[in-house]
């Protein structure tokens, strides 16, 4: 009982001592899509994707010719060749699709190759303006984050001192 009683009266002691801290927030996706740095990583992962697409497409409209002309040719091949026929064709669709997976997975890579460093350095931006505005804890404002006085966010703030700092 004394237990319980001693950690009720800590739980209200850190309750009233967080009542009297001073939070922010941070739209991250917004900061990071609004620098020079997260612009350009953008512009390079939408090319890179374009590029890939682009490819695949190629690959699925020559994969879509291929299944339109078996299925043309099912009535005069014999039986041995369909099979051989459609077994190339699968085995085009099997690797096709691994292309597909493959890219998707270089794609994410690249991704998270170019935000990581933006990232970092935004932690770092974002520590640094909430202790010179006296912030003792800052969020990031997600979807969770259901309200939160607008004189409380340090987005545009972050975003100029990212600009600023090399």
């Amino acid at each position: 009982m004394k237990k319980t009683m001693i950690f009720a009266a800590f739980v209200l002691a850190a309750s009233f001592a967080q009542a009297e801290s001073k939070i922010g927030f941070v739209d991250m996706q917004k900061a990071v899509q609004a620098t020079a740095a997260g612009k350009k990583a953008k512009s390079e992962l939408e090319g890179e994707f374009a590029k890939r697409k682009k490819e695949m497409e190629k690959k699925e409209a020559d994969l879509r010719k291929m299944g339109e002309d078996l299925e043309k040719k099912k009535s005069v091949l014999s039986e041995e060749a369909l099979q051989k026929k459609q077994m190339e064709w699968q085995e085009e669709m099997m690797k096709y699709r691994q292309q597909v997976g493959k890219a998707q997975e270089e794609i994410q890579k690249k991704d998270r190759d170019l935000t990581q460093p933006i990232l970092d350095k935004m932690r770092r931006v974002i520590e640094k303006v909430a202790k010179d505005k006296g912030f003792d804890m800052v969020l990031e404002n997600t979807a969770m984050v259901l309200y939160a006085q607008k004189t409380n966010d340090l987005t545009e703030d972050v975003i100029k001192a990212f600009e600023k700092e090399k």
